[in-house]
């Protein structure tokens, strides 16, 4: 409580079903002239983009489409966006997806203001000058990308995720609307519910944990643990992916405003290797990594199981309450269906490098104990030689 603090996240932030018809009053306010609104073809084809499109019309707010963003955006991808925002006159950005719209505006943005490559703003706060304002509207409970300062573009002649934390790529306005986020597929739900997961739980345990991380994180750990199964069980049910919306939305606040760890650390090198998808990576790894970490902040484990709605009473000691919480997010994970390392393109060959690149990623240094690359590739192993769990739905 004696240390002071630079707490970040959007000016505004709209939050619950139907908060995106608010969009357009709020964008008027900014004296915009003209959006490109980032995406992807998927959203585009399931009609998703056609709902935020639908309102920016009757509200009068001229647009431009870019929908080239994969899964795991690229250099390419950012570059190219920067192009037809360019082209098109365009003064903001509105992104409409998960974290990959969302790191690919927030990319463009900063571009915009600042030029140069964005390879050159790999790291913490590289850039100097705040990016375009970005409306970032969010179609997942997962990544949270909408409120956070982080951002990962994938280097692809690397074949690595760069990591960017730079309070200048903060939204200006964020949009987390369970309305946007139902029937989604199962698989999908329970990637983007674990990424959310792995979020409040290292924002909760990372070094740069604070008092108020600490509370918007515990809620949220509690939010996902009731809703997850319920949300993968019933894409429709608009409860569940409102706590889900909730529990995604504050666990960003958190983890931006505190850091992450080795989950997110490792979890980066296969998405840049094998371009697997971000919460499908943090979901395989997240029980091995909090067993490794849990005898630095026992406590804080034990917390967890309780967020997760355990009774840690019956527990003899704070070490055995952890270990509850360790393995009630295995069992999430199972119920959910997350596949295990060994189903993924994951190959042993590949351990070293992967972990000496994890050892570098920026996210480590949050961790809540030092790591070697020793541990980590031992980490990759016990994930990988565990029984599969079974593929998701």
């Amino acid at each position: 409580m004696l240390t002071p603090r630079k707490i970040y996240w959007p000016a505004i932030n709209l939050v619950g079903p139907g908060s995106v018809k608010f969009v357009g009053e709020e964008v008027k306010k900014l004296s915009l002239t003209k959006a490109m609104l980032v995406s992807d073809k998927v959203l585009v084809e399931n009609g998703v983009v056609k709902q935020i499109t639908d309102a920016l019309d009757q509200d009068g707010i001229v647009y431009t489409i870019f929908d080239e963003v994969k899964p795991n955006p690229t250099t390419t991808n950012v570059h190219d966006g920067l192009a037809v925002f360019q082209k098109e006159n365009c003064d903001f950005i509105i992104t409409v997806g998960g974290g990959s719209p969302q790191d690919t505006g927030s990319a463009i943005g900063i571009l915009a203001t600042n030029g140069g490559n964005i390879a050159d703003y790999e790291g913490v706060g590289k850039s100097k000058n705040k990016s375009v304002p970005i409306v970032a509207i969010s179609t997942t409970a997962g990544t949270a990308a909408e409120v956070t300062i982080n951002y990962v573009i994938t280097d692809e002649v690397r074949k690595l995720k760069m990591i960017m934390v730079d309070p200048n790529a903060l939204p200006s306005i964020a949009v987390n609307d369970p309305e946007l986020m139902l029937k989604k597929p199962k698989g999908l739900t329970a990637a983007t519910g674990l990424d959310a997961l792995t979020h409040a739980i290292e924002g909760y345990t990372a070094k740069g944990a604070f008092e108020l991380s600490d509370a918007i994180a515990y809620k949220s750990i509690e939010l996902i643990g009731r809703y997850i199964e319920k949300a993968v069980e019933n894409g429709s049910d608009l409860e569940a992916r409102s706590g889900m919306g909730w529990g995604s939305f504050i666990a960003g606040l958190s983890y931006s405003n505190a850091g992450l760890g080795i989950v997110h650390s490792m979890a980066h090198q296969l998405g840049g290797e094998y371009d697997l998808p971000h919460g499908v990576a943090n979901a395989m790894l997240l029980p091995y990594i909090m067993e490794f970490n849990m005898d630095a902040c026992p406590q804080k484990f034990a917390d967890i199981a309780q967020a997760l709605g355990l009774d840690t009473s019956a527990a003899g000691t704070v070490e055995e309450a952890a270990q509850m919480a360790v393995d009630e997010v295995r069992r999430i994970s199972r119920a959910v269906g997350i596949p295990a390392l060994r189903e993924s393109a994951f190959r042993v060959e590949d351990v070293e490098k992967l972990a000496e690149q994890a050892l570098n990623d920026a996210c480590t240094g949050a961790n809540p104990k030092p790591v070697t690359k020793e541990e980590i590739i031992a980490i990759y192993m016990k994930a990988y030689m565990d029984a599969p769990i079974g593929a998701m739905a």
